[in-house]
């Protein structure tokens, strides 16, 4: 099938969106003739990324501000890489001004504004994708095979978390003109779900036969960050004794539909190596993120099929292989390494597929508005020390007998093997 061109223009151009943009230009059959940051530097920048990677082939153009650009310029999409609070409103204007919307990760601010992003999607009949790169990650995406094929049984508790050492990036957000500092001064919750949360709505059929009841947080104290700025910047930084709203660790709890139970943990304040804590544990057996200097593995049981009766085995070296998930099989895809080892690559590529067929995302607009809205369920549950609150239903009871989701071979409902030569 002939590649068709597609037209996505770039909102926001920080570190992570630069980053992100100049893979994209590495996806084969798009173009970014447009891009934008409030920082005329960052503009500047990238700007000047896209034409060392055009070679002259086409012209782009660098704006100030979103909406003028979304005036201006002919787009089939738009990806958002802005602070987390400007996404959801970024994207219902793009939708608006007919783009469909690729939109980095984040947590919402309002429930309001979730069912804002959802409506304005189904009325203009443009996607929203939340960016989840995650969902494509090589463990993650072999252990939802081995779910699929049955291997763990009935999926009965799942576990995951965003435990990753952040203390100077957060501190230092003014001179570094980063976002998390204000989240963490004045939101008190599980502000940075998604990672952990994507691949696991996946697995559960989160929005298709299945979906979330309720949701308790509880956040621990903060002192992380005033120890940080002690041992780091000293006591005259004007930050220093300041009154951290966000807990140091957050522990959120959400019930299912269907009886399964999930536990995620948000953890950016502390002295600690980076996990995600990506655990399936079902009738048959269990898999659990590996904790180790060693590297990037799990250990894993299966009852039945693991070599001793309640001894823990090595994932990577007796299962992964053997239940790769066909798309990291893919020579198209997988010799492309770029990105965190290479699941930035292939969110951006299932994102401009969709964008290139006009077509449903493999992560749609209620997958975005569902994850997203944990955080601000999880700031009411705080606040009321730990009650729970009911979770609501963005798909309008769709969920219950939705139509199947599209195949294809970046699908993240099932596994497609057709696809996959």
């Amino acid at each position: 099938m002939e590649q068709k061109t597609c037209r996505i223009g770039c909102i926001g151009l920080s570190g992570r969106g630069a980053g992100m943009m100049e893979l994209l230009l590495d996806v084969p059959g798009v173009i970014v003739p447009a891009v934008c940051d409030l920082v005329e530097e960052r503009m500047d920048k990238g700007v000047e990324i896209v034409k060392k990677k055009a070679k002259g082939e086409y012209d782009v153009r660098g704006y100030i501000d979103y909406k003028t650009m979304l005036d201006n310029e002919d787009l089939d999409a738009v990806f958002v890489a802005t602070t987390w609070i400007t996404h959801i409103p970024i994207a219902i204007d793009a939708m608006k001004a007919g783009c469909h919307v690729g939109m980095e990760v984040g947590g919402a601010s309002s429930i309001e504004e979730c069912f804002r992003l959802v409506r304005t999607s189904e009325e203009t009949g443009k996607f929203c994708m939340l960016m989840e790169n995650c969902c494509y990650d090589r463990k993650e995406m072999a252990v939802f095979n081995m779910v699929k094929q049955g291997l763990f049984g009935e999926i009965i508790h799942c576990e995951g978390g965003y435990r990753h050492d952040l203390r100077d990036e957060i501190v230092l957000g003014r001179e570094n003109i980063h976002g998390r500092l204000k989240n963490f001064m004045h939101r008190n919750g599980e502000l940075y779900p998604t990672h952990e949360i994507g691949p696991i709505a996946k697995i559960l059929d989160i929005n298709r036969g299945n979906r979330f009841v309720s949701l308790v947080s509880v956040s621990s104290k903060s002192k992380g960050l005033n120890e940080w700025i002690k041992n780091n910047k000293g006591e005259d930084y004007d930050l220093y004794g300041y009154d951290w709203c966000c807990g140091d660790i957050t522990t959120t709890i959400l019930k299912c539909a269907n009886g399964e139970t999930v536990t995620i943990n948000h953890d950016c304040c502390l002295p600690r190596p980076y996990s995600r804590e990506f655990t399936v544990q079902g009738t048959k057996g269990v898999v659990k993120e590996l904790e180790s200097a060693e590297g990037d593995d799990a250990t894993i049981y299966l009852e039945g099929i693991s070599e001793k009766p309640h001894c823990w085995e090595y994932f990577n070296e007796k299962y992964r292989a053997k239940y790769e998930h066909p798309l990291w099989r893919d020579d198209d895809t997988v010799n492309f390494v770029g990105g965190h080892g290479g699941m930035d690559y292939l969110i951006l590529a299932a994102f401009a597929e969709s964008v290139q067929l006009d077509a449903e995302p493999p992560i749609d607009v209620y997958d975005t508005a569902t994850w997203m809205a944990i955080t601000a369920l999880s700031e009411q549950s705080v606040s009321m020390g730990g009650s729970a609150v009911p979770f609501p239903d963005f798909t309008n009871g769709m969920w219950i007998d939705r139509a199947p989701a599209r195949r294809g071979k970046f699908c993240l409902e099932q596994v497609c093997d057709e696809f996959f030569e």
